[in-house]
């Protein structure tokens, strides 16, 4: 897998326009900027996406989802440390790393895999992935079916595009 370098964050983020507070949130979910348009384009300023940086760390908030379109949404992760591994057995991943680093992991195995309420598998770990840092300005595409997390960051933000692919 290669990483593409990307310079500018606006051609992955002319997806959908709205800021300041989260409109909603689904059951054991990130909060929800905005259901996705379907007779307009949307759009969110550079602006706005550093504004809601500062709300996601004054809230302690990992994850804000920019839009919400059932098959598909638009979300910016924030995370130090580590997550746990997942696994979207339909949902592809394009990841546009916008601050920071971190140890990615791909392939392999799930570790301790369980299912969770989004029907996405979780585990402790991967074991047998490909391991590789990624930092600001990367590019990632993780299949749908492919294990993947961070298992360790200083610090990293990433715009999360998720599209269903099944």
């Amino acid at each position: 897998m290669h990483l593409v370098k990307m310079t500018a964050l606006g051609a992955a983020i002319a997806f959908g326009a709205a800021g300041g507070i989260a409109i909603g949130q689904q059951a054991g979910g990130p909060p929800v900027r905005q259901v996705a348009p379907t007779d307009r384009a949307a759009d969110f300023t550079l602006a706005e996406i550093e504004a809601t940086f500062k709300e996601m760390d004054a809230g302690k908030i990992p994850t804000m989802r920019l839009i919400e379109g059932g098959r598909y949404n638009v979300n910016i992760r924030r995370l130090v440390g580590s997550e746990s591994a997942l696994v979207h057995p339909k949902t592809a991943d394009v990841w546009v790393v916008r601050e920071g680093s971190g140890t990615l992991v791909t392939g392999g195995t799930l570790v301790d895999g369980r299912t969770n309420a989004n029907g996405d598998l979780s585990g402790s770990a991967i074991s047998g992935g490909v391991e590789r840092t990624i930092k600001t300005g990367d590019v990632v595409f993780i299949p749908a079916g492919v294990p993947h997390g961070v298992k360790q960051s200083q610090s990293i933000t990433w715009l999360n595009i998720r599209f269903d692919t099944k």
